[in-house]
């Protein structure tokens, strides 16, 4: 059974509940949020933005489902062709569905995908220093640690380092 599914205008609000639900424990690895981003109208404003980066091509953004409820969001964005081939991968999984395979098996789908149907020769991950569970499921999904970035996203009120991970795609040819 797949995990993932393309993401729709019909998914705002379940997908603002979740948020909301889940906004303390998410809390530690995204930017400081205002209460106005965990609304329906400013949901659906941001997924309206995602969508038009995917029908442009820049951007995939998928639901990750337990059968047909919405248990968190992986995206593919920065898709950039030409000499790059590239994206990069964020996901995040909600507080009652974490450590049972759903981040993993989304991961798994999303870069089988990537390397097929999107030709893209690389995938990027970045994740905090201390979230061992995320570079889990990049490791055991082939990505592998290539550095360090100091100072690199704004997380939770300051700059925060990041590890930066990668994985290839060994089959990769020009079309």
């Amino acid at each position: 059974m797949d995990t993932i599914r393309p993401v729709t205008t019909d998914d705002v609000e379940e997908l603002t509940a979740l948020l909301v639900r889940n906004r303390d424990f998410l809390a530690p690895w995204e930017p400081l949020r205002d209460d106005d981003y965990f609304t329906v109208p400013t949901q659906r404003a941001l997924l309206e933005n995602v969508l038009d980066e995917q029908e442009a091509g820049r951007r995939l953004s998928l639901a990750i489902v337990d059968d047909t409820r919405i248990v968190g969001r992986i995206d593919l964005s920065g898709i950039t062709r030409g000499a790059l081939q590239s994206a990069s991968i964020g996901y995040w999984v909600a507080a009652d569905r974490n450590g049972r395979g759903f981040a993993g098996r989304a991961v798994a789908e999303v870069a089988a995908l990537a390397f097929g149907m999107l030709n893209l020769h690389r995938l990027q991950a970045e994740t905090l220093p201390e979230n061992a569970a995320s570079q889990r499921v990049l490791e055991r999904n082939g990505f592998t640690r290539f550095g360090t970035a100091p100072e690199y996203l704004w997380i939770a009120g300051r700059w925060r380092d990041h590890h930066l991970y990668h994985r290839l795609n060994p089959e990769w040819r020009p079309v």
